[in-house]
């Protein structure tokens, strides 16, 4: 992700984890027949054999729980003084990066697991962000604190568009000029 020059990083949202500990719990139920097939050929096969078999099987697993680890914690919602970006890793080689500055947005929409979003350990749920146009920008699933992601980007968004509305003052420069030369002529008289 590139920043404009002026363009500051404010915060970084990540995927909560109690969804990827359910995704580990089906990579290891789905492990589990591998195991036993390979504990059916256990006469068929030596004790050395059978344990490059259990080591095989593990390592691919442990490889697809690190590669899935890796899309998971790496996607991220970006927020910057100007913009939300939606960094998404769809495998190790392709990133979708997609964006939308403060004054586009339209509407922020969430939706949590029900009643269980009270509980910090279940508070995560759907991201999504419109804007101006007709497609929709952002979604952003298993965000942690959906709710308190869309409270935090408008407090920002109103705070960017007051600064765009009320541009810092700036004295004009025929102004300057004569502040300028009414100093110098204090410290000269000095």
């Amino acid at each position: 992700m590139r920043l404009d020059d002026d363009e500051i990083k404010v915060k970084s949202f990540l995927h909560h984890p109690l969804p990827f500990f359910f995704l580990l719990v089906k990579i290891a139920i789905v492990s589990l027949p591998f195991y036993f097939v390979a504990t059916f050929f256990r006469d068929l096969l030596g004790q050395n054999s059978m344990i490059m078999t259990y080591v095989i099987i593990s390592l691919v697993f442990t490889f697809v729980i690190i590669y899935e680890s890796f899309l998971y914690f790496m996607d991220r919602l970006v927020v910057t003084n100007k913009r939300i970006v939606h960094i998404e890793w769809k495998n190790l080689f392709d990133v979708e990066e997609s964006g939308a500055e403060f004054k586009e947005i339209q509407d922020i929409e969430t939706t949590e697991p029900g009643i269980l979003s009270h509980i910090p350990l279940f508070d995560y749920g759907k991201f999504i962000l419109e804007t101006a146009a007709t497609k929709t920008a952002i979604v952003f699933i298993n965000a942690t604190d959906p709710e308190g992601i869309k409270h935090f980007i408008y407090q920002l968004q109103r705070k960017h568009s007051r600064m765009v509305a009320d541009p810092p003052f700036e004295m004009p420069l025929y102004d300057r000029a004569n502040q300028e030369e009414t100093e110098e002529a204090g410290i000269s008289g000095s």
